[in-house]
């Protein structure tokens, strides 16, 4: 069991099986669209991580609407500007930390920039009942991926499947990430209303394919009541 009998987050024991790696990185812009440049980067610095069970890799994320900015059209060709508070994440088995944190720091990752490893940390899992992933990748034609009804539906089986219910779900409108064997279809997508259990398993486990890429990693979201269906 992974809470007490009232169930609030705040009191809610996370297992460490799987946790968060942030780190800090000097680099002054990226693509938007970096997840394959940023995976086989990585799978350079730490050549295990492409069998191992468990092991995810945050997109590096720049939020938009800061004093006037807006994020650039994602693409391979449109950059986002780092900041020194930006951090790369990785989410790794338990047994893997100590590895991870020594390993990387140092390392120069080519990303189309030069991205320089800095110091690493560790970060819990949240027991949070909201969560959102900014990338999901499901078993869909290029066709059905535009449908979001058919994603929607899709998403609703497979984390069935991991004996997680959907209660409250709003998927966004379709990226595509750009690799050498032809560009993913992908949607965001915020559920709410998760218990506990769930909300733990599903950052555990994460939803769908390519997790190296940044799909299918859920993390923390501050609520869906105020975003209305179909909006993306």
């Amino acid at each position: 069991m992974f809470w007490n009998d009232d169930d609030s987050p705040d009191r809610i024991r996370v297992p460490d099986d799987i946790v968060d790696l942030l780190f800090g990185i000097d680099c002054k812009c990226i693509p938007v669209d970096h997840a394959y440049l940023l995976a086989e980067a990585l799978k350079q610095a730490l050549p295990w991580i492409a069998e191992e069970a468990g092991v995810a890799v945050h997109s590096v994320h720049v939020a938009g609407s800061q004093n006037g900015w807006e994020r650039p059209e994602h693409g391979t060709d449109s950059y986002l500007a780092v900041s020194k508070r930006t951090k790369l994440t990785l989410r790794v088995p338990r047994h893997r930390v100590t590895e991870v944190l020594r390993e990387l720091p140092g390392a120069k990752l080519d990303v189309g920039e030069t991205l320089v490893v800095g110091a690493g940390k560790t970060k819990p899992l949240t027991a949070e009942t909201t969560l959102f992933s900014r990338y999901v990748a499901l078993d869909l034609a290029a066709a059905a991926a535009e449908d979001e009804g058919v994603f929607l539906e899709t998403a609703a089986r497979a984390l069935a499947a991991m004996e997680i219910r959907v209660r409250k779900a709003v998927c966004g409108k379709t990226n595509r990430l750009a690799t050498p064997d032809g560009s993913i279809a992908t949607r965001s997508l915020m559920l709410a209303g998760l218990t506990p259990d769930e909300s733990i398993r599903l950052q555990q486990q994460g939803l769908g394919h390519h997790p190296l890429l940044g799909c299918g990693i859920f993390i923390p979201h501050k609520g869906i009541d105020s975003v209305k269906p179909g909006q993306g």
